[in-house]
């Protein structure tokens, strides 16, 4: 298993840790992909188990999830940035009133799902709407000045990388906010707050999680956690030992965590 690399986030370090992930990443093969179902599906539940980083940094904890300014900024800023990306808007402010109009305009339509962010957003009177866009304008400006200094090109990542375990009633999740792309790929997760002693866990889970959801098994080269109210950033390296660490840090969180039904809310 490989180190952690942590850099504190000045345009060299930053620009540099993801310059030079490695050139070569390994790929999981069939066996490999059944063998981790073997044991998921081991895990005898009447309920779906929903599993990330969160579960494997805070599995001692109840999962309580309401919607929050706090929590519904990386939804909303997240799009916002895949606007600003298309170059479809001028500004961020003008990308998130964007993207909270068509949530708005869903729930109005009725094509929001129960408990789901639009309807929370409908619910809201105008200046509690305007903390909740404060904070997504200022999540999507993060995520921009974070890509302002890159050499190598940068995508946004459609949604997050999500695989449901065959025969078993198990997802996994792992949060990425932009790839970047090379040799191999290096995706980009972004968090609040600072890392905690779990933080390594809970990357090599998501750099599990993501190799488990590429199409071919391919493993990132760079699996990198930033943390900009910290100014830091940690990295796990996409080595078939850590993918390894990862599913099995999964699977002990899976353990001792209590299944949950999934809830379609975000």
């Amino acid at each position: 298993m490989s180190a952690l690399t942590s850099v504190t986030l000045h345009s060299a370090n930053w620009r540099a840790l993801l310059a030079d992930a490695p050139a070569v990443a390994p790929s999981l093969d069939d066996e490999q992909r059944r063998s981790f179902a073997e044991r998921c599906r081991a895990l005898a539940s009447t309920e779906h188990r929903r599993l990330d980083a969160w579960s494997v940094e805070r599995s001692d904890a109840p999962r309580d999830f309401h919607w929050s300014a706090m929590n519904a900024r990386r939804t909303l800023g997240n799009a916002a940035l895949r606007r600003v990306a298309s170059a479809h808007v001028t500004s961020v402010l003008e990308a998130v009133t964007d993207v909270v109009a068509d949530r708005l305009l869903a729930a109005a339509a009725g094509f929001a799902r129960p408990g789901s962010l639009g309807q929370w957003l409908a619910r809201l009177d105008d200046a509690a709407r305007a903390i909740v866009v404060a904070e997504a304008v200022n999540w999507a400006t993060t995520l921009v000045e974070l890509t302002h200094d890159l050499e190598a090109a940068w995508r946004p990542a459609a949604s997050d990388a999500y695989y449901a375990v065959a025969g078993a009633r198990v997802t996994l999740r792992a949060q990425r906010e932009f790839l970047i792309d090379g040799p191999t790929r290096v995706v980009v997760r972004v968090r609040g707050g600072s890392p905690g002693r779990s933080a390594g866990a809970g990357l090599r889970a998501e750099l599990a999680v993501e190799t488990l959801a590429h199409p071919h098994g391919d493993a990132p080269g760079r699996y990198v956690g930033v943390w900009p109210e910290a100014g830091l950033a940690l990295a796990v390296e996409g080595t078939l030992e850590d993918v390894r660490a990862g599913a099995r840090n999964l699977l002990r969180a899976a353990r001792r965590t209590t299944p949950e039904v999934l809830s379609s809310a975000a």
